[in-house]
């Protein structure tokens, strides 16, 4: 984020005249905007053009910065800052923590998203007026001139463009107005990109990246899904319910959560997809596009059961590190079960029109649970069914044959090797 731009000058030069009546009339950036910019993919892209476009056309633009507010849950939005003499666009992703930050409440951007209007600072000559961090930056750089300006969206969301320029006498009047003019086509194009942005995030943070890639390509009727071969986890907390009980609402929630982390954390980590929270149970997959007669002697089928045992190890390591912590303050320690088998499901839409799920659902996924809930009788952990022992070729522990409720043939378990 641009945590380097402030509250209105004291002594406030006067901005540009304010959009003319046509902005397209007599204004190549205008019309730049409309014809050839709103066609750009990417936000960072048309940053890039954008950027790359004003000084084709003899704006005396040296940097260029955009702040763009989205609604994510880590983060505050995304800017993205075009220089002149570098060739790619940065992009920064700001966390809440930067609005408590000096360089933060310093900057014009604090003032801008309050709606205290455009600021702008002429950064040549003997005692230029410096009052924010980032100018003397900026003019250590060679930056002569600064100016910074809301950018709204149609729902009020106020954003922040900034420009400096290099020239000697900074911006001309004709120069701003030429960029003032063009700002409200500039923020309905950027407030496209932003809204996409947040409809990914929701559906990546709701359904997960996978599904959430699926209803965006237009999968969203109930009914709509594919057959796929799958590793299925299954992971279940012990002992929620006591905890919930005796438990501080705030404590029950964070041991919830530190749970999450480390189940959830290990299955993003190796490329899993999350498909659902059921109470205190974790639902993910581990995709595979092909479907063979010999598994065994398919390297898809053997990398997705190797990388499933590798999650879930490693789920097992981040419950032992967040439980040394637990036990340090006295709390009770985290205890859980995984169950992983490899089957075929239907992974697409169920539900009823008003409220569907992207999910997986078949014999596979439920024998996942039947041999998770084994987990606390076999004083087991992790629980691996053979089907996915057998592709993985890993050394593992055999538990023998055990019956699943609800499935007529035992199968042999297997665990994680000590």
């Amino acid at each position: 984020m641009e945590t380097h731009v402030a509250d209105p000058m004291p002594h406030p030069e006067p901005m540009p005249a304010g959009l003319s009546d046509n902005p397209l009339s007599g204004n190549p950036l205008a019309a730049w905007l409309l014809d050839d910019g709103w066609r750009i993919p990417d936000a960072k892209t048309l940053m890039q053009q954008l950027g790359q476009r004003m000084v084709v056309l003899g704006l005396p633009v040296w940097r260029l910065r955009l702040t763009i507010r989205t609604l994510h849950p880590q983060y505050l939005g995304s800017t993205f800052t075009w220089r002149r003499d570098r060739p790619e666009v940065e992009e920064f992703l700001p966390t809440p923590e930067i609005l408590r930050t000096e360089s933060y409440l310093a900057s014009p951007y604090a003032a801008i998203f309050e709606g205290a209007g455009g600021v702008r600072r002429r950064l040549e000559g003997p005692a230029p007026l410096l009052d924010y961090p980032i100018l003397a930056e900026l003019k250590a750089e060679g930056a002569t001139d600064y100016v910074a300006w809301p950018l709204t969206f149609a729902d009020g969301t106020i954003n922040a463009v900034t420009i400096a320029s290099d020239r000697e006498g900074g911006f001309a009047v004709d120069d701003l107005a030429m960029i003032d003019q063009a700002l409200p086509i500039l923020a309905r194009v950027m407030e496209c990109h932003a809204l996409r942005q947040t409809a990914r995030t929701i559906l990546d943070t709701y359904l997960g990246r996978h599904s959430g890639a699926r209803v965006l390509e237009g999968r969203i009727h109930r009914g709509d899904g594919e057959d796929i071969h799958a590793v299925i986890w299954f992971s279940d907390l012990r002992g929620s319910t006591a905890f919930a009980d005796r438990m501080p609402r705030d404590a029950f929630m964070a041991l919830l959560n530190d749970y999450f982390e480390c189940m959830a954390g290990a299955v993003l980590d190796h490329g899993g997809e999350v498909l659902r929270f059921i109470g205190d149970a974790a639902l993910a997959i581990f995709p595979i596009g092909a479907v063979v007669e010999r598994p065994e002697a398919c390297a898809e089928h053997v990398r997705a059961c190797a990388t499933a045992i590798d999650a879930a190890a490693d789920a097992v390591r981040r419950i032992a590190v967040v439980n040394a912590t637990r036990a340090r303050a006295g709390l009770p320690r985290i205890r859980f079960g995984i169950g992983l088998h490899l089957g075929d499901v239907l992974y697409g839409n169920i539900g009823v029109p008003e409220r569907l799920e992207f999910t997986v659902v078949g014999a596979a996924a439920n024998e996942a649970a039947r041999i998770e809930s084994l987990c606390k009788a076999l004083h087991r952990e992790v629980l691996i069914s053979e089907a996915v022992a057998r592709v993985a070729g890993r050394p593992l522990l055999s538990l023998g044959s055990h019956a699943l409720r609800g499935v007529s043939r035992p199968q042999e378990l297997f665990t994680l090797p000590a």
